[in-house]
């Protein structure tokens, strides 16, 4: 793959990585950083991409990591680390959703946004998080399950929701 032919592929899926990296992190300003992070990656490594038509996917694997590794270098640094107050959603109209996509596990959370709101298909998701397909789909019916109780404000098991970043 060419450059010019990479930077098509970033800028169709800006969002769509913003969104995914959103899904992971809490702040905006960590997704930024994130989606900038994951882009530069992939165009330093852009000689190992192995088949054009899995750009996409590829860039998104790479973006998963750098958000995974942003959360673990914020670990590291808790103890002099202050969180700043919540941010509100960059987009109103979903802040409902983010907020209860926030109280799923990782995993579930992951997973409905890579399906739902990027449209991956289940095969993808299973490359993308190196998981069986059949775990992909167990994923999403708990999942949903789980968003379903938080958003309806039923009482759930707090172990099927609870965040565990």
């Amino acid at each position: 793959m060419d450059k010019e032919a990479f930077a098509g592929v970033v800028l169709s899926s800006t969002d769509s990585l913003y969104r995914i990296s959103k899904s992971i992190l809490k702040y905006d300003a960590d997704c930024e950083d994130a989606v900038q992070e994951a882009i530069a990656t992939g165009f330093g490594k852009l000689n190992t991409l192995k088949q054009e038509a899995y750009a996409r996917t590829w860039l998104t694997r790479i973006l998963i990591h750098e958000c995974y590794s942003l959360l673990k270098k914020r670990e590291k640094s808790a103890a002099i680390w202050t969180e700043p107050e919540e941010e509100a959603c960059s987009s109103a109209d979903y802040a409902d959703l983010y907020e209860a996509l926030s109280a799923l596990k990782k995993e579930y959370r992951l997973t409905i946004v890579l399906y739902y709101l990027e449209g991956y298909s289940i095969e993808e998701i299973a490359r993308i998080m190196h998981v069986p397909a059949g775990t992909v789909k167990s994923r999403l019916s708990r999942g949903r399950r789980n968003l379903r109780c938080i958003m309806e404000s039923e009482h759930c098991e707090e172990e099927d929701y609870e965040n565990e970043l």
